[in-house]
């Protein structure tokens, strides 16, 4: 098949899903961030193409019960289509199987025949693209998100330009333990950061510098952002009142059981409010009744 130079950057873009929470709930992960979907479709009259974009997509679930961040081909010659997956790096082995898993389900709804796509969601992505299609930069922009609410206290820029210089430095020196991961705060500001999991420690700290010089340019005095380039994204969120129990170390169990003990601590709270509320209605129907 031939196929056109086309760049990722004109791909079709849809934004479904938005910034999330440090403190999250279990299911949030798999929340869909965004999709591109290249224009070009295969044309696939012996459903060659299609065939292999199912093997491959299962390959890359089966990896994805066993790491982080796996890249793999199906295929051969111009038939050949290659994928990987990225995890986020505080998420669980189990937790990035059923990730990768939501997307494989959906994958041909998204974005059907096209011959290249991405498709992320909170917690991981997965992209792919068949034989000849035209590779991009690591730093090439796909998307972003900037909060509506503007920050009004004295000193945000530098609160979020230290923790932004905190996470190109965190990238780097997580790399060498293979995480190319960090999270972390400074003061008010919670900042992450993630690179593909094939990029070597100063590509990555390049392509987060990139990546937090176009959140400062494009978002402004915006309270939260996300900012993703093609083998790299950051985010952060600036909390006037503190970063609600978040550890600053990067991606250690601590980390992870800290933001599940938010999440449940939320949740738990929620139901012991609506169980009293229920106990308190059930005895005045019964009082009501007894006074009857």
């Amino acid at each position: 098949m031939d196929l056109p130079r086309t760049l990722f950057s004109i791909f079709s873009i849809s934004m479904l899903s938005s910034f999330f929470p440090c403190a999250e709930s279990a299911a949030d992960y798999t929340n869909l961030v965004f999709k591109g979907c290249a224009e070009q479709k295969f044309q696939d009259s012996t459903g060659i193409y299609s065939q292999n974009l199912k093997t491959l997509l299962s390959s890359l679930v089966s990896l994805s019960s066993q790491k982080t961040f796996s890249s793999t081909n199906s295929g051969a010659d111009q038939n050949s289509i290659m994928g990987l997956y990225q995890c986020r790096g505080d998420l669980t082995l189990p937790e990035c199987f059923n990730c990768v898993s939501k997307i494989s389900d959906t994958a041909d709804k998204r974005c059907g025949k096209a011959v290249a796509a991405r498709i992320q969601l909170n917690g991981c992505y997965v992209r792919y693209e068949v034989a000849g299609f035209k590779q991009v930069s690591d730093t090439e922009f796909l998307y972003k998100v900037c909060g509506s609410t503007q920050a009004s206290e004295a000193g945000f820029d530098q609160k979020r330009n230290t923790a932004f210089d905190m996470v190109e430095s965190g990238v780097k020196t997580d790399a060498s333990t293979g995480g190319l991961f960090y999270t972390g705060r400074y003061e008010s500001v919670y900042v992450l950061g993630q690179c593909e999991g094939d990029l070597g420690s100063d590509d990555c700290g390049d392509c987060v510098s990139s990546a937090v010089e176009r959140a400062k340019a494009d978002c402004g005095e915006s309270i939260s952002g996300q900012v993703y380039l093609q083998k790299c994204y950051v985010s952060y969120s600036y909390y006037p009142k503190g970063v609600p129990s978040i550890s600053s170390s990067s991606g250690n169990e601590e980390q992870r059981h800290t933001q599940r003990t938010v999440a449940l601590a939320v949740g738990g709270l929620a139901a012991c409010g609506f169980i009293t509320v229920f106990f308190l209605f059930v005895k005045s129907v019964m009082k009501k009744r007894g006074d009857d």
